[in-house]
């Protein structure tokens, strides 16, 4: 009987304690079906077109750009263009007062002329004036000096006969020697009136007048502005009657078919940055219009552009329609690098942890943790190139803004 009532104690003590088991798993069962479930956002992982991209500003520019300033201060006369014209090249396009390049182009004429007779002067031991006085002196002194001679001659004959004395010939001789000396000088004088100091000044000063003047024809010149080469006439910044001072810019043209774009990367992003990138442009005034180039100068220095750090770009359009302007700014996009058939995921699906990439792939409506390896990483996209396949699903993030945690159960929102 004793062992009968042990046995019976046991099998209620394990009755017991399964009734407990039961009612702890209903317990967390109910508890598992009733609790709310985290609402997630999930994305199918997928193929794609992937492409790197940065974006910047840039200014719109002639690849030839011709500027026609004034040469002087005056008042225009005539202006025969408008904003807008396509000018052959040789066109009259503004006539400018001429009146004080003239007065100038005299003044350096008169200058040159001038110049050069001071240096005719000075290679020709005179003018021809101070010539004809220098030979008129020569012969004056030659026929003293003659005279000279003649006296000595008969006083040296006369001497040896007693009727003059020594000192008429020594007074003789003298005056002989004084006039040969006074002729010498005379002559060399009239060779060589300048030195070669001289001469080189006055050479210095003709070539100094001969610029004057090539200066002068050239600002005359100017008051008259043609077309130096076939284009559009894209900037007038003067009109008949205005005065324009010295150096003022009148009028810009260019060929508008062949244009380029400068554009300005922030210094972080110029290591990325090659010739042959491909470009996209846009501006702002013409939505929905695309232009594309290319680069065809990387930066070579970096500038101060207002309060950025930059380095320029010229890009080269491929495009070109004319429907750019010069001086507009516009928006550019150049692709660093493309994958055209990614398997990739939002950027909001990948997190990190002690430099290590993960997701949370959907499993049974649970979250899973699952490590990943990346390629090309965009401002919206990451390239996956490991841990997933093409159908999987992932979250990106739940509508409550509670973090993901790996097994938390979630209702799925697509």
């Amino acid at each position: 009987m004793a062992e009968e009532k042990k046995q019976s104690d046991r099998l209620r003590l394990w009755l017991w304690r399964g009734a407990a088991i039961a009612l702890v798993l209903v317990f967390f069962t109910t508890r598992y079906l009733l609790r709310d479930r985290l609402t997630v956002r999930v994305v199918r992982v997928g193929h794609e077109v992937l492409l790197n991209t940065v974006s910047t500003n840039g200014r719109v520019e002639p690849e030839v750009n011709y500027q026609f300033f004034s040469p002087l201060s005056t008042t225009v006369k005539a202006t025969y263009v408008q904003p807008g014209d396509k000018v052959a090249a040789g066109k009259l396009m503004i006539v400018l007062d001429g009146v004080d390049a003239r007065a100038h182009l005299a003044t350096a004429e008169s200058g040159l002329k001038a110049a050069q007779a001071a240096l005719e002067a000075a290679t020709h031991s005179g003018t021809q004036e101070q010539r004809q006085m220098a030979a008129a002196e020569i012969a004056r002194t030659r026929l003293e000096r003659d005279q000279a001679k003649h006296d000595l001659d008969a006083l040296t004959k006369l001497n040896s006969t007693g009727a003059a004395s020594q000192s008429e010939v020594s007074a003789a001789r003298q005056r002989l020697d004084t006039a040969e000396a006074a002729l010498h000088g005379q002559q060399e004088s009239a060779q060589s009136r300048y030195s070669p100091a001289e001469v080189a000044r006055a050479q210095a000063a003709v070539a100094d007048a001969e610029a004057n003047l090539a200066a002068a024809r050239q600002v005359l010149a100017k008051t008259t502005i043609r077309a130096t080469a076939a284009g559009t006439v894209y900037s007038l910044s003067t009109a008949q009657t205005e005065f324009a001072e010295a150096g003022k810019l009148l009028l810009q043209m260019a060929d508008l078919s062949h244009e380029r774009v400068r554009a300005y990367f922030d210094e972080p992003e110029i290591g990325r940055l090659a010739v042959g990138q491909k470009i996209l442009i846009k501006w702002d005034a013409k939505p929905g219009r695309e232009w594309h180039g290319h680069i065809v100068r990387a930066p070579i220095t970096v500038i101060t552009f207002g309060t950025r750090n930059v380095g320029e770009v010229l890009v080269g359009i491929d495009d070109p329609d004319g429907g750019l302007l010069p001086d507009t700014n516009v928006n550019v996009t150049v692709t660093l690098s493309s994958e055209p058939n990614a398997l990739s995921v939002p950027r909001e699906a990948l997190h990190s942890e002690n430099g290590k990439p993960y997701v949370f792939k959907v499993v049974n409506n649970n979250l899973v943790r699952t490590a990943v390896s990346t390629g090309i990483i965009n401002l919206t996209q990451v390239a996956i190139i490991s841990g997933l396949n093409d159908g999987d699903s992932v979250a990106i993030g739940s509508t409550t803004g509670q973090p993901l945690q790996e097994g938390v159960p979630i209702k799925v929102i697509r």
